[in-house]
């Protein structure tokens, strides 16, 4: 698949990309799942970093569980009502899209498995920061690649807010960055449609065969991208 793509692709053309991956670390992708998950995202860093496209890899997740010290906040303040999210926010940056190293990431990856990480996931917000960080780059072709297992979830956010607050975010944020030119969104996930979600998404329901479909999926929107331009 990367030869198929690189015969296709100029060199310069390559260094005017750049890729961002985002990988749901909620406690439901615990197991298999965040293995492959880590495995996919390895191979797909390397496949991207030999064609000379930029890269990065993410991570998203909550840091304690029980809300913490948004939750804390929002009973010191006499727990208004509607108060959004009561949790905080836990960001991870495996590999940045300055990295320029040609190498497997699995030395730090490996951080992906261990159990008290996986909790929680507030994967609105999580789109808005990786999307962020896409937009500060200077290269011209954006890509957002999601991984995920579910739609998100918070015990204390719902509570407070309503069973349908963050999807409906997650969805109003989906929207947006849809609608946005700059960059191209698309999710893979794992037993969970995303179709109500992304325009651009694909089902697995194995998650052994996540690898060759990410970058199945990433070679196909890099060439029709590509060749609208």
């Amino acid at each position: 698949m990367g030869s198929h793509l690189a015969a296709h692709l100029p060199t310069c053309r390559r260094e005017d990309i750049v890729v961002s991956l985002l990988i749901d670390h909620s406690g439901s992708m615990r197991g298999q799942s965040i293995l492959m998950a880590a495995a996919a995202a390895d191979a797909a860093q390397d496949f991207l970093r030999n064609l000379g496209c930029k890269v990065e890899v993410l991570g998203y997740t909550i840091a304690s569980w029980k809300g913490g010290n948004s939750r804390k906040r929002w009973q010191n303040a006499g727990s208004p009502r509607r108060p959004g999210r009561l949790c905080d926010l836990l960001n991870i940056i495996y590999r940045s899209a300055d990295d320029m190293r040609v190498s497997s990431l699995g030395h730090r990856l490996k951080n992906m498995l261990r159990p008290d990480l996986l909790k929680e996931n507030i994967d609105g917000e999580a789109l808005q920061w990786a999307s962020e960080r896409l937009l500060r780059a200077p290269e011209r072709h954006k890509f957002l690649l999601v991984l995920s297992d579910g739609v998100p979830m918070d015990d204390s956010t719902f509570a407070a807010n309503g069973a349908d607050f963050l999807t409906q975010h997650l969805q109003q944020v989906i929207l947006g960055l849809e609608s946005d030119e700059r960059l191209s969104v698309m999710a893979v996930n794992l037993g969970h449609q995303a179709a109500d979600f992304y325009k651009t998404s694909r089902r697995l329901d194995m998650p052994a065969n996540l690898g060759p479909e990410v970058i199945d999926m990433l070679r196909e929107a890099i060439e029709k991208k590509l060749a609208l331009n």
